[in-house]
């Protein structure tokens, strides 16, 4: 039923050979994660492996601006060690009897169908709560004793109870740690309950190291020259930087520019290499339409400074 995986040969990272990590022999469940080119980081993928491997009845905050990989990381580790994965983005209407299951009509008659949450706990399957600062903290409040380890029960379903599955893990992802939004960067956060953030251990992940995403994207996207790659992370750095803030007061960009969205970028350059300005062309596909115009007019002077002759020559 299980398998321990060697950390060095599943993730790529330089560890000692002894060192694994269990997860599941079966491979073929249809909850297990796509496996997707990826490039690890030591330090969060090491939080993570720890947390999978006991989570001493905690859940795990994974906190992060927008686009910095929270969710790919966490699917990422679980599509290569077998572990099925139940994804949910959280709203302000969400309530927690969405995740445990609700009665629906099947074939003529009423059943109850186990949702997330009560599929994850019996089966020990991880879920993964995305966004979950837009919930509403009272209907949250019931995930405290399902953290903790204690059954749970399903009183619309006549009392059912659910013991937790030795494999079960609740992962939470934000762009904010709970404690609320101050930057306004993110509509709709709402500040968590102390109780329930008292039941995570959090980790922070960051936008990747520019050595990071310079082999990613000429893994990706191998066409684009090392020079323009170069140029393209660090375009991305500044608009990073005006979009996240920082002492000196909150960003001054609504938008910013993930790793995704980076990626996009140099894929569309490719994709229209015809265009007059296939970096501008592109870089406007990828981000900036969706920008203010002075934000948008911005970005394109940002990146036109940085690129020099190449931007319009490229």
């Amino acid at each position: 039923m299980y398998q321990a995986f060697s950390i060095a040969q599943v993730f790529g990272i330089p560890v000692p050979a002894r060192m694994t990590v269990e997860g599941f022999a079966d491979d073929s469940h249809p909850k297990i994660p796509v496996q997707r080119d990826y490039v690890f980081r030591k330090e969060p993928l090491r939080d993570v492996l720890a947390f999978l491997g006991n989570p001493h009845g905690d859940g795990l905050y994974v906190t992060g601006p927008t686009g910095s990989g929270k969710t790919s990381l966490i699917a990422q580790i679980a599509a290569r060690l077998n572990w099925p994965v139940h994804a949910v983005t959280c709203h302000g209407r969400l309530e927690l009897n969405d995740l445990i299951g609700q009665f629906t009509l099947v074939e003529g008659s009423m059943q109850f169908v186990h949702g997330p949450l009560s599929q994850s706990v019996r089966d020990g399957h991880v879920l993964i709560l995305n966004e979950i600062d837009l919930m509403d903290p009272s209907e949250l409040a019931g995930l405290n004793d399902i953290i903790e380890g204690q059954p749970l029960v399903i009183a619309q379903n006549g009392g059912e109870v659910i013991r937790p599955h030795p494999k079960f893990r609740l992962v939470a992802t934000g762009n904010s740690a709970g404690g609320g939004d101050p930057s306004g960067l993110y509509q709709g956060v709402l500040r968590q309950n102390l109780a329930l953030l008292d039941r995570f251990r959090l980790i922070e992940i960051g936008y990747p190291e520019p050595e990071l995403e310079d082999a990613v994207l000429a893994k990706t996207v191998p066409a684009i020259p090392a020079a323009i790659r170069e140029k393209m992370i660090r375009v991305a750095n500044e608009v990073r930087k005006l979009f996240v803030g920082g002492d000196e007061g909150p960003g001054m960009l609504s938008v910013t520019m993930s790793t995704r969205g980076l990626l996009r970028w140099a894929s569309l350059t490719v994709a229209f290499k015809g265009a007059p300005n296939a970096l501008e062309y592109a870089l406007d596909r990828a981000l900036t339409l969706r920008a203010e115009p002075e934000q948008r007019l911005a970005i394109h002077r940002i990146a036109a400074d940085v690129f020099g002759d190449d931007w319009r020559g490229a």
